[in-house]
């Protein structure tokens, strides 16, 4: 049989024996044989008759066969393929739906609050691994930034931006600094920089040093001085995950050896977000399975992934990362809604369209 370029090169009876693995496998976790295809499908063919077609959707690369005696088990060609044409096309049921709204309405509005209540309710709602990535507060536009004094000559930097996210940082100064006079370079740079993204302000104070203004005036040498410290970093997103202990129930999380790498992954912030960012370009939901990408390969895991929108054209993604073997039909139109969702959530807290 020759390898299949869509799903249209295959008769109704590969589709149906097909479909009727997959959903074996993601029930039950073990390679299928032909016999449990036999006694748990409708389709009404002996054994001998699913092993043979078994046999011919290997040769094409949809099936895969563990070991020589064991059944088979689904490659991500016959997984796309799975979502893309075969599985049936249902909703987030309404009650779930109310659920999601009810949760994020429950919160107080703050917009870190809103993408934690996302990413718990992701992982919630499926059993998997709940991934919200925040936006690059380097590309945001500043709305507003605070200085407020902290003991000794420690200041505490609130920076706003125009989609609502913030960004507390605490400063180290070389002197104690008086609470009005912060109040006073918080005006100027609110005056000066509003409606800048992060980044070029931080180029335009580097300039600024640079050529020795704050020699002209120790207030402005002052001012330049906290707001460098306060706009710098912020260029990489943070990663929100939920229910990572969810996975421990899974049985492809049986070797311990796995599960160490795994949790390693996790509490790498900078390998997660570069990983991350192979799996997750485009619009609309993006499925990535297993050798698809450095971030779902050592595992044979899957992540299913969309963007979100946070005001004007600032954007995060979030999605669910778990074992490949998971109930597409009800993850992938969640991740859909959940982005949505959440989108419109923020766009109503700063009024905002999405």
């Amino acid at each position: 049989m020759a390898r299949p370029k869509n799903l249209r090169e295959l008769s109704e009876r590969d589709r149906e024996i097909l479909k009727a693995v997959i959903l074996c496998y993601v029930m039950d976790a073990e390679p299928v044989g032909s016999r449990s295809v036999a006694k748990r499908s409708d389709l009404g063919l002996s054994p001998a008759t699913i092993r043979n077609v078994m046999a011919d959707l290997e040769e094409a690369g949809l099936l895969v066969q563990p070991h020589t005696s064991a059944g088979r088990v689904p490659t991500p060609a016959a997984y796309h393929l799975f979502i893309e044409s075969m599985m049936r096309r249902e909703g987030v049921p309404p009650r779930i739906r109310r659920y999601i709204e009810e949760n994020l309405r429950a919160v107080p509005g703050d917009p870190g609050d809103l993408m934690e209540a996302a990413s718990h309710l992701l992982s919630e709602l499926t059993h998997q691994v709940g991934i919200v990535v925040t936006p690059v507060m380097g590309d945001t536009v500043l709305k507003q930034i605070e200085l407020v004094p902290l003991s000794g000559r420690r200041v505490l930097a609130v920076v706003v931006s125009a989609s609502g996210f913030v960004d507390n940082k605490v400063l180290e100064t070389d002197q104690e600094v008086p609470r009005d006079t912060l109040t006073w370079i918080s005006n100027y740079l609110n005056e000066h920089f509003a409606g800048l993204t992060l980044r070029e302000i931080r180029d335009r104070l580097l300039a600024a040093m640079a050529e020795e203004r704050a020699q002209v005036d120790r207030l402005l040498g002052l001012t330049l001085e906290l707001a460098q410290k306060g706009f710098q970093g912020g260029d990489d997103p943070r990663v929100l995950l939920d229910g990572a202990s969810t996975l421990l129930a899974h049985p492809e999380l049986a070797d311990i050896d796995r599960v160490r790498r795994l949790f390693d992954l996790f509490t790498n912030q900078a390998q997660l977000v570069k990983l991350l960012s192979q799996c997750i370009e485009g619009d609309g939901v993006r499925v990535t399975i297993g050798e698809e990408s450095d971030l779902t390969s050592p595992f044979d895991f899957s992540l299913v992934s969309t963007s979100y929108r946070a005001g004007g054209e600032t954007r995060g993604t979030l999605g669910i990362f778990g074992p490949s073997r998971m109930e597409y039909q009800k993850v992938v139109p969640l991740v859909h809604y959940l982005g949505e969702t959440l989108s419109r959530a923020l766009g109503e807290v700063y009024g905002q369209e999405h």
